[in-house]
């Protein structure tokens, strides 16, 4: 005797269509959750693995955001740049005055960039900059220090 559904045929596809859409959605956020928990991507858009050593040593701050400024220059060039830095989030009071801070940070940035030229630029180099810049950051943060400055961009347009 052959076995006789209680359902019409029709049901059964849905069923199972239904079935197989729920086994694909929970793929789906299972491999995005386990994405997004061993990978992120920083605002320069590059993809990072965080490691539990990077982790440790705190968030990167990015609020400074990307920086277009006019050099010296009498036909300016443009210098295109976005600063970050690593700081550690546990400190509360550091981490307010930099979150304060973002605006004096991008007039410092502004201002010295647009007091160099072109030739200058070129000649001092990425990390004599970086270097110049960590200095006067530093000189106006009071709770706290900038280690290391971070270019996710650096461009010289000119």
């Amino acid at each position: 005797m052959k076995y006789k559904r209680d359902r019409p045929p029709q049901l059964f596809f849905v069923y199972r269509s239904l079935f197989i859409c729920l086994v694909i959605l929970v793929v789906v956020l299972a491999g995005g959750t386990i994405y997004g928990v061993f990978l992120h991507i920083n605002s320069s858009g590059n993809i990072q693995t965080v490691t539990s050593h990077e982790s440790e040593k705190g968030q990167t701050f990015t609020g400074i955001g990307r920086i277009r400024a006019s050099t010296i220059d009498p036909q300016p060039g443009t210098v295109i740049l976005s600063i970050s830095f690593k700081y550690d989030p546990n400190d509360k009071a550091f981490s307010e005055e930099l979150a304060l801070r973002v605006k004096d940070f991008r007039d410092i940035i502004l201002n010295y960039i647009g007091s160099l030229s072109l030739a200058d630029l070129q000649k001092n180099g990425e990390e004599k900059m970086k270097i110049e810049l960590l200095r006067r950051l530093n000189a106006i943060l009071k709770l706290g220090q900038i280690d290391i400055l971070y270019f996710g961009d650096f461009m010289i347009i000119g």
